[in-house]
């Protein structure tokens, strides 16, 4: 690990071997695990815990207080609000080890998680799916989708640009910000490509 092509706050504790790549920043006492991989350009906020094994793409930006367990790998460009966490057993107990039984939790390209929501494993996040703060993640969430609540239901679709999706009777939609255009069909959503 060359601790030259990323930034760590003194009082930052970052395990030997850890991949972490280059404009990384990781701020005050956060603590970054051996065997976990780090993409480039990542913001890692204060009291931040990055758990071994680990994989986050590039652009992964995390706010404050967030842990992330064994068993997590969220793809490029996501974000994870302040206070959010994931969990890595269904069944945990004190005085039982479950180490081996750790659950496989996928956050998709894009994907936005509110502050103060929490992530059940097992259940993967679609690309650019965005989940409220406060939500409590209990199934898989389809790309594009708005989920919010506890257990989070979904009540939209969102762009890849944050907006709010509203389609027409033919299905489509369009992003204000991008004019970017989506399709609705068989209950998922699609960015049109020209």
């Amino acid at each position: 690990m060359e601790k030259k092509s990323f930034f760590a706050h003194e009082t930052a504790v970052v395990d030997d071997d850890c991949k972490i790549g280059a404009g990384t920043k990781i701020w005050h006492f956060s603590h970054i695990m051996s065997r976990c991989e780090i993409g480039e350009n990542c913001n890692i906020g204060q009291n931040v815990v990055v758990s071994p094994e680990v994989v986050l793409g590039k652009n992964v930006k995390i706010q404050n207080n967030v842990s992330i367990y064994t068993g997590v790998i969220c793809d490029d460009d996501v974000f994870l609000g302040p206070s959010m966490v994931f969990t890595n057993v269904i069944n945990p107990r004190s005085a039982v080890n479950r180490r081996g039984e750790y659950a496989r939790t996928h956050v998709g390209k894009g994907a936005s998680i509110g502050a103060n929501a929490t992530i059940v494993c097992g259940n993967d996040i679609g690309e650019f799916a965005f989940i409220g703060a406060g939500a409590v993640v209990t199934k898989y969430v389809p790309p594009f989708a708005l989920v919010v609540g506890n257990p989070a239901r979904q009540t939209g679709w969102m762009s890849e640009f944050g907006h709010r999706l509203h389609f027409d009777e033919n299905g489509v939609a369009i992003c204000p910000e991008s004019n970017e255009k989506y399709i609705l069909k068989d209950g998922f959503v699609s960015k049109i490509t020209n």
